[in-house]
């Protein structure tokens, strides 16, 4: 738990006409508008109310990190900046882990188009080094801005991210694909790659992809099998079933496949509940058995996990981080399994 007083730096900015203190260890002050009364959340020093459905830390809906990365690194460049947390960790807004990113640099970080850009360019560098030549390669339409980037843009976000990279993690002759993936799993003090916590479900763990992960439910894992473990996992798996469950409700099972080297098993899941807002502006999770209205399969999250063995325990990684299109995490699965 971080002490709200345990700080080295304060300073002070204006961020959306509102007045803010910050800290050097994450926690913000609003103050009152000029000549209004103060509102409930001023003057008060917070890290945050936690936004559960993007994971972020907010006062009065406001985004904390980009108060803080406005306090530390000066004002956004352009309106379409938009700040990076570097050990991917939503919550942990100490300015030293914050860094003002533009729209391609933000795309390319995340390991999904990193995937989707190598399947189709070959590498992020290879595309980086002439994206308009890649302009009749996507289908997606999204991806149609990427490739009208200039080529100046695109040498500049390839330096700065060559850069990350190295300070961050060596290649060591890797690439920057290889980086994108492997900074999605966090290393602390206590942790060494690859890092996972046991879940609530024996013999099942799950990679840490933030700091405040709490352990889930997943009741398919084999707890005696003979031959290959993914098989027994596989086979215990059914359509319509729970893969897992945390503590806001349940995913089931949509479909699942091997790996294309056998190695990994993939699932691909869909919520069984949704968010709704009460009066007092809270959002509670509501199970879609229990709604009046009919909820159409695209409108629910969808997720896509890999599982694997390791060291005697089935360990499951969520593969995307952050809202995704359903579509892309199809594709995904089918990139991976070799499965429409």
């Amino acid at each position: 738990m971080i002490d709200l007083e345990d700080f080295e730096q304060e300073r002070e900015c204006v961020y959306k006409n509102e007045r803010y203190a910050v800290r050097d260890n994450g926690a913000v002050l609003r103050y009152p508008l000029d000549g209004r009364r103060s509102r409930p959340s001023d003057n008060k020093w917070t890290l945050g109310k936690l936004n559960s459905k993007t994971g972020y830390l907010e006062i009065a809906s406001i985004r904390i990190h980009r108060i803080i990365a406005t306090a530390f690194h000066s004002e956004s460049p352009t309106k379409e900046h938009v700040v990076d947390h570097i050990d991917t960790n939503k919550q942990n807004n100490r300015p030293d882990n914050l860094r003002w990113v533009t729209r391609l640099e933000n795309i390319l970080l995340n390991p999904i188009t990193a995937r989707r850009i190598e399947i189709i360019c070959g590498s992020v560098e290879a595309f980086l080094a002439g994206p308009s030549k890649f302009r009749d390669k996507f289908t997606d339409p999204n991806y149609e801005w990427m490739c009208a980037v200039t080529a100046e843009e695109a040498q500049i976000s390839l330096e700065r991210m060559l850069s990350w990279a190295n300070n961050n993690k060596p290649l060591k002759g890797g690439s920057l694909g290889e980086w994108i993936y492997n900074r999605e799993i966090i290393e602390t003090p206590t942790t060494t790659k690859p890092n996972y916590m046991l879940s609530k479900t024996p013999n099942a763990a799950q990679r840490i992809n933030y700091l405040t992960d709490k352990p889930n439910e997943y009741p398919s894992t084999p707890q005696a099998f003979e031959g290959n473990p993914l098989t027994t996992y596989h086979n215990n798996l059914k359509e319509g079933v729970p893969f897992f469950r945390n503590h806001n409700g349940e995913y089931i099972v949509v479909k699942h496949g091997f790996s294309k080297d056998k190695h990994a098993l993939y699932v691909m899941t869909k919520s069984a509940y949704v968010w709704r807002e009460r009066e007092n502006g809270e959002h509670i999770p509501i199970p879609v058995a229990e709604l009046s209205e009919k909820i159409s399969d695209k409108d629910l999250p969808h997720s896509l996990t890999k599982v694997t063995y390791e060291d005697g325990l089935f360990v499951h990684t969520k593969i995307e981080l952050g809202f995704h299109p359903t579509e892309e995490l199809y594709e995904l699965f089918a990139d991976y399994t070799g499965q429409l």
